[in-house]
């Protein structure tokens, strides 16, 4: 990560509930996202899941990066569905849709 609060950024927030019966749900109720938008193009410079390993998060900030998040949402579902084969994956859509929601909200 460089340094994204020099630049014209802002930071967003979403989260989701995690579904009762998986394993993930017994760690913690709850995904949150947090994204570092970059407000001049619309796209992800930096992006924090709350996970309790690392990997995980890793893993998803590396296919986040660099999306846009205006009108990109469908790519970003495709890439998330396509590539993180894990219990909860809903639930981290929901929290990314959420952050997004709310930059989009914010921008307009």
């Amino acid at each position: 990560m460089g340094n994204e609060a020099t630049k014209n950024t802002v930071l967003t927030a979403g989260f989701a509930q995690i579904p009762k019966g998986t394993p993930l749900h017994e760690i913690s109720s709850m995904v949150g996202c947090v994204l570092i938008i970059d407000v001049d193009k619309d796209e992800i410079c930096d992006a924090s899941f709350t996970f309790v390993m690392d990997k995980t998060s890793e893993f998803l900030v590396q296919l986040l990066v660099g999306k846009t998040v205006v009108d990109g949402l469908k790519e970003i579902t495709e890439v998330i569905q396509e590539r993180f084969l894990a219990p909860g994956q809903g639930a981290v859509l929901q929290a990314i849709r959420a952050a997004v929601e709310r930059y989009v909200e914010k921008k307009s």
